[in-house]
């Protein structure tokens, strides 16, 4: 089979239907707007993608009576009330344990650490040698002190456009109003652009739709649940940096399968150097099993109440996404990896194929029925 007849063949299975080759256009123009003026019109995108997560709160207001536009200013206010609430009472809080994490605890967990390193070459002389454990002390100092002199200078006059920051506070909150009241309208306006013919693209979108908007929200409660009930246990034992591990512990829920393990590091070494320095203290003990609990009632209670819908992905699949969606667009890619995954797991599947043709059989007959069908 010539390589012509190859590429002939796979543009006829693929992309001899009318509505794939629109979705592939609309698909590429969507990825080539978003690379070219994704930074100018980031508002926009913040705000479509807020207002999308809140219009299932204002449909399900509408369906129980309330009237559309009383809908959406509730959910509205709620919804800035909260973020309000947040910027003025947790940020403020979360910013103080941290510099004073860093300001007076650190450097304490650095001699520790020093003292420890320091003993290996003695009870291990033929593994390390004294020399190898003053090096890992003094690079482990110098690093932590670097990083942690880079927090703490960090002031909103480093920030690359205060007035860029000032927009995302002004503008948002309203664009984001505007969408959710006009949002009938705008959709009637978007699919007037749109072929008369969707067949392909209402499929994409109603597998895309019911999975990504119940794993977004889901999300956002999760972090919401988990990060204030881990806030208000160990505030209750008196664990000194309960609003910053809170924070923690709530957003590693973003990740699935790694952000639990690795904020376990930070939770078990805070514990330890709050409670541990003298042995197993019942306070640590404590702490350690309130934060085993939440993880097991997040993993087994929560998480199946809030995802009715699973996302059908592979766990490697999920992984992968995080990677490749992560490194494009760092935390928001971490955040939306998921939806994203499912976005292309949908259009592939929708995607219309042509008829197999006798080249497979050929194929099947040279890898044995049994391998091509598997």
């Amino acid at each position: 089979m010539s390589i012509i007849r190859i590429i002939n063949n796979w543009f006829t299975d693929y992309l001899s239907d009318e509505e794939a080759v629109y979705l592939l256009f609309l698909i590429l123009v969507s990825i080539g707007v978003f690379f070219v003026f994704g930074e100018m019109l980031a508002p926009v995108f913040t705000s479509l993608v807020i207002a999308y997560l809140l219009q299932g709160a204002v449909l399900q207001l509408v369906k129980r009576g309330m009237s559309d536009f009383s809908a959406v200013l509730l959910v509205y206010v709620l919804t800035l009330s909260l973020f309000i609430t947040f910027m003025v009472l947790v940020l403020p809080l979360v910013w103080q344990q941290l510099t004073e994490l860093l300001d007076s605890q650190l450097p304490r967990v650095i001699a520790e650490t020093s003292e420890w390193l320091e003993a290996l070459p003695v009870k291990y002389p033929e593994l390390i040698s004294a020399d190898q454990a003053l090096q890992w002390s003094n690079r482990i100092s110098v690093e932590v002190a670097s990083g942690a002199q880079s927090i703490l200078s960090f002031s909103l006059s480093k920030l690359p456009n205060v007035i860029a920051l000032l927009v995302y506070f002004v503008l948002v909150p309203v664009m984001v109003f505007f969408f959710l009241k006009d949002r009938v309208k705008m959709v009637h306006w978007a699919k007037s652009f749109l072929p008369a013919k969707r067949t392909l693209l209402k499929a994409v979108w109603f597998e895309m739709d019911d999975q990504i908007s119940n794993y977004v929200r889901g999300k956002a409660i999760e972090i919401i649940i988990v990060g204030t009930v881990t806030f208000v246990c160990f505030w209750v034992i008196d664990v000194k940096y309960a609003a910053l591990l809170g924070l923690l512990v709530g957003l590693s829920v973003v990740v699935p399968y790694v952000g639990a393990v690795v904020v376990t590091v930070p939770v078990a070494l805070a514990g330890y150097f709050q409670f541990g320095l003298g042995g197993w203290d019942s306070s640590l003990v404590t702490m350690l099993l309130l934060y085993t609990v939440i993880q097991g009632l997040d993993g087994n209670v929560l998480v199946p109440v809030l995802f009715s819908e699973a996302v059908n992905l592979h766990p490697v699949a999920i992984i992968v996404a995080i990677l490749v969606f992560g490194g494009l667009w760092g935390f928001l890619g971490v955040f939306f990896a998921i939806p994203l995954a499912t976005l292309v797991k949908a259009v592939v599947s929708a995607w219309p194929r042509g008829i197999q043709r006798e080249d497979d059989s050929a194929i099947s007959d040279v890898l044995g029925d049994h391998v091509y069908d598997s």
